[in-house]
């Protein structure tokens, strides 16, 4: 996805000169490898910052909340679907952007990446076509970019930009035959008890350091409810229901709003796989209403509507 980068430069310094925008949001390339960082520039002689390639993994969309300046932004298809989320939920209006749209085929899973090579720091590292190469002081390794994607760019089936006002190329082909919700599937066939050793393993060594929820575009509230102290909703420390009462309550409230993009298993510094939580509510308001989230500026979300023939055998 080299290639992108000289067309999103160009596009960026074209709307910026033309006064389209106000400022344009994209990525520029990191101080240390495989760690790409968002970027806003508002002056066209600042477009060379901007960059593209498989680590681009961040969410823009969190730069978005409340703005009211016009603003050009690059997009691929997780990105894109939660620009429309934050547009049906009125965190942003549609006339203000200029969207650059980006067909993608997936972001390279820097600790697997990390993994391969024994932990040894990374100085450089170089794409090519299907591959990449890593290179540190003593050691050079080639790897297929396939092998290394992140798990949820793996099961992706919205790789090109439901909403843009450009493209940079030509859309991929989205992929076929892959099953999103096989891991779900597999927590949904054990028992209660045994879902509940899961996922208290699962988020044993959370700190609480709320980088899942700081890099997600969609926890956007003025005060976080696990900052709420009249009334407190859930305590302070890291004793396991504290942190379990957090994975939980922060996960439904991403119910029917979540597309995926994996930024908050990006950040997390432990590890955790919490794509685990969202995941299985993807699945239900799927299997239940039908719906996915951000594919159309023209349809309210399953919580925000209501129809005769909606799920509701919870009712008693």
């Amino acid at each position: 996805m080299l290639e992108y980068r000289d067309k999103i430069i160009d596009i960026a310094r074209r709307i910026l000169q033309e006064e389209k925008v106000d400022v344009f949001i994209g990525y520029k390339k990191g101080s240390v490898p495989m760690m790409n960082e968002p970027v806003l520039i508002n002056h066209p002689d600042k477009a060379d910052l901007l960059h593209w390639d498989s680590h681009c993994g961040l969410n823009l969309c969190n730069y978005l909340t409340r703005r009211t300046d016009r603003i050009g932004i690059v997009a691929n298809g997780c990105n894109s679907r939660n620009i429309v989320t934050h547009i049906v939920e009125n965190q942003i209006k549609r006339e203000q952007l200029y969207i650059v749209g980006i067909p993608c085929t997936g972001m390279i899973d820097h600790r697997a990446v990390m993994g391969a090579v024994g932990n040894k720091e990374i100085l450089e590292v170089h794409e090519g076509e299907g591959t990449f190469k890593v290179v540190g002081n003593d050691f050079e390794e080639t790897f297929q970019t396939s092998d290394y994607l992140r798990n949820n760019c793996a099961l992706c089936l919205h790789r090109n930009p439901v909403e843009y006002d450009e493209m940079v190329a030509d859309p991929v082909d989205e992929q076929q035959g892959v099953e999103p919700f096989e891991e779900v599937t597999e927590i949904e066939s054990k028992s209660s008890q045994e879902r509940w050793e899961y996922f208290t393993e699962l988020v044993d060594p959370c700190i609480r350091c709320y980088a899942c929820r700081n890099a997600c575009p969609l926890c956007y509230c003025p005060t976080c409810f696990v900052d709420e102290s009249k009334p407190q909703w859930v305590g302070k420390s890291i004793d396991p229901t504290d942190t379990m009462t957090f994975h939980f309550l922060r996960a439904y409230h991403c119910a029917g709003r979540c597309t995926d993009c994996g930024a908050c298993e990006r950040v997390c510094p432990v590890g955790i796989p919490v794509r685990q939580f969202t995941s299985k509510l993807n699945k239900d308001t799927l299997a239940l209403f039908e719906w996915e989230a951000g594919l159309s500026l023209d349809m309210r979300p399953p919580l925000d509507v209501y129809r005769v023939d909606d799920y509701n055998d919870f009712v008693r």
